[in-house]
């Protein structure tokens, strides 16, 4: 029997585009990624994608037909699942793109199970994606119930139970980031909502929050990680931001361990690399709202894969299709 060969696999947020060849256990064998466009032109931005794609299949010696056992892609939601349109809030320009079949179509595969020579093309959340790579190769390897968190631009969660992903009615079982942790004062989040774990801990709204308590008002470009390098450094409005970041994590972390009797909650994304500073306040706020004794064995951890870990688990949607795909 035929060895399989690697996968192309993509990890599609709103702050970068990230792409890389996979061999069949998981391992990168290279990697690239470039700032997401701030276009409005969908094809412009595929265009962009595709360069991308082609650039680390010829850096990894990879014919694009003929070599790939199969795409494995992650993108920011909402989308339609499995179909893969995809409709990201942080990436305008897509709205209903249909991008498992642009990916099929370009690269040879079909939108689901490979037939008639052709390969597997799987998509799915990048936060779905995030919890599979952890499960299968990081930070929940061995363990049979895990939430995977991505903290960046946005907060997304995917969901493992009995060592198999949970999609849910419609593929967004485990979007821990619309999971609600001030219902009284919190902000309005972007999807209507008030009170949203994305609301208040994702990057762009931690800093606005910052900027209005008066960190570093007046400045258009600061970030995350600006404010983490802030707070590290004592200031005051800063360390506020990160332990009100992590108070809602914990909140939602507490949340989802109560209904789903998690193990190991992984925790990734650029907010996430805050350390202490983000950790300390979520573990308290995790200790007061665990008070029975199977939630308060749960480990909340950083992703083990760090950056690579949606790449990873692109290539699980592919590799370890038996945990980690249902959708064809």
């Amino acid at each position: 029997m035929t060895a399989p060969g690697p996968v192309l696999v993509i990890d599609i947020g709103g702050t970068k585009l990230a792409a890389g060849v996979a061999e069949p256990g998981g391992r990168l064998i290279t990697w690239a990624q470039v700032p997401t466009p701030r276009v409005t032109d969908a094809e412009q931005l595929w265009r962009t994608l595709e360069s991308l794609l082609c650039q680390v299949l010829k850096t990894a010696k990879v014919a694009e037909r003929g070599e790939l056992s199969g795409v494995g892609c992650g993108c920011g939601g909402p989308m339609e699942w499995p179909a893969g349109r995809v409709s990201p809030l942080n990436i305008p320009a897509w709205r209903m793109f249909p991008l498992r079949d642009r990916l099929a179509e370009r690269f040879g595969g079909v939108a689901g199970q490979a037939a008639e020579g052709g390969i597997p093309v799987r998509l799915h959340n990048d936060a779905v994606c995030m919890a599979a790579g952890e499960h299968w190769r990081g930070a929940g390897r061995g363990r049979r119930n895990v939430l995977g968190m991505v903290v960046s631009t946005g907060v997304g969660g995917g969901l493992i139970l009995d060592n198999h992903l949970i999609n849910g009615a419609s593929g967004n079982a485990g979007h821990i980031g619309h999971v609600v942790v001030d219902p009284d004062d919190g902000p309005v989040c972007a999807c209507g909502g008030i009170g949203c774990l994305e609301a208040i801990a994702r990057g762009p709204a931690l800093t606005a929050w910052a900027q209005e308590q008066g960190w570093r008002t007046g400045q258009p470009d600061v970030t995350g990680q600006d404010l983490s390098g802030d707070a590290a450094q004592g200031h005051g409005v800063a360390r506020a931001a990160m332990r009100r970041a992590g108070r809602a994590l914990g909140i939602a972390i507490a949340s989802a361990t109560n209904l789903c009797d998690l193990e190991v909650v992984a925790v990734g994304g650029g907010l996430s690399q805050a350390g202490a500073l983000i950790f300390d306040p979520l573990q308290e706020a995790l200790a007061a709202h665990t008070k029975l004794d199977f939630a308060r064995q749960v480990r909340v951890v950083p992703a083990a894969l760090g950056q690579h870990t949606g790449l990873v688990g692109a290539a699980a949607l592919v590799m370890a299709g038996h945990m980690y795909w249902t959708g064809d």
